[in-house]
Order: structure tokens, then C-alpha cells, then sequence
């Protein structure tokens, strides 16, 4: 028989946005960069921390793209795009990507992955991914990616945490 646990008040208020975003913000993230290229060949890119690995076998990622996101359009035309993992040393690009800026391509040193998309230079780790299936899921996209090649570097990955950035130190 099991014994139930006493109920802390933290635990037992009625969720609202406030306390949801408070929640969710003692959840340390990894910070991502999301890219692709639209019809004409264009790079597009954003910051996002709604990532995941999803299955192992197919190798399977998910990333959430908000309806309102300029990406939004871009990655719901698209067959493909590649998750940039940043690295300790790049919350300039982490912001850069996820500002309001004309062309966040322009000055960011990046190669052109085997499906086309954009890779960063300098980050943690990369993977490119065919887009197998989109759900929509309350103001967001869920876009599942099935990874077909990766790559891995040294260094310290670039966190979100509490509404800032952090390093991990190891």
C-alpha cells in the first residue's frame, strides 16, 4: 500500500501564465538555432529552446515553432531544416536569432548542410533533419525532423535558465 505524500500550497495553486512561466523557467534548456531555406534559396534562422529528441529509432527530433514566429511560414513550407546547438560563446547569436532583425544571416559565418540548410559555425553540436510530420499544438507548431546526418564539437553548451543565459560549469 502506498502512503500518499502531503500536498505542498506551492504545489496545489491553480495554474495561470504567471506561475506556468515561472515553472517552466527553472527548467534549464539548451539554446538552439533553427534554420532552413525558403523556395528562393534564402536562409532563415531563430533562437528556439523548444527542442527535444523524440525517438531513437528512427532517430527522430521536434522542435515548437510559435504561429506568430516570421519562421512559422518558412518551416511549414519547407522539407527539411538543421538544429544548431550553441555553444558557451555565442549568446550574441542566440539573441541576433531570435531579435527582429532584417537579415539574421549577415555578418553570421555559416556552411550549407547536405540538405541544404544552414549550419553555424562555432556551435556544439548539429543535426539536419527531412521534416516528417507537423501537429498543430496550441499557439504552436510541433515540427518532427528525421535526422539524417550529424556532427559533434568540443566546448561548454550555452543555457536558458530563469529567464537568462548560463553557462554550465564542469
Amino acid at each position: 500500500m502506498s502512503r500518499a505524500l502531503p500536498v505542498s500550497p506551492f504545489l496545489s495553486r491553480v495554474i495561470d501564465s504567471d506561475l506556468f512561466r515561472a515553472v517552466l523557467g527553472r527548467f534549464a534548456t539548451g539554446i538552439t538555432v533553427i534554420t532552413t531555406c525558403d523556395a528562393t534559396s534564402t536562409p532563415h534562422g531563430m533562437t528556439v529552446s523548444a527542442f527535444s529528441s523524440l525517438s531513437l529509432s528512427p532517430p527522430l527530433v521536434l522542435v515548437c515553432i510559435g504561429n506568430e514566429a516570421t519562421m512559422a511560414p518558412v518551416i511549414g513550407a519547407a522539407d527539411s531544416f538543421a538544429v544548431n546547438v550553441l555553444s558557451a560563446g555565442q549568446e550574441a547569436i542566440s539573441r541576433r536569432f531570435a531579435g527582429k532583425v532584417d537579415d539574421r544571416f549577415a555578418g553570421v559565418g555559416y556552411t550549407t548542410g547536405e540538405l541544404g540548410d544552414p549550419i553555424l559555425d562555432d556551435v556544439l553540436a548539429s543535426l539536419q533533419c527531412r521534416i516528417v510530420a507537423r501537429h498543430p499544438a496550441g499557439d504552436h507548431v510541433i515540427v518532427v525532423g528525421e535526422v539524417v546526418a550529424g556532427a559533434t564539437y568540443e566546448g561548454k553548451p550555452l543555457l536558458y535558465y530563469r529567464g537568462g543565459y548560463a553557462v554550465l560549469e564542469r
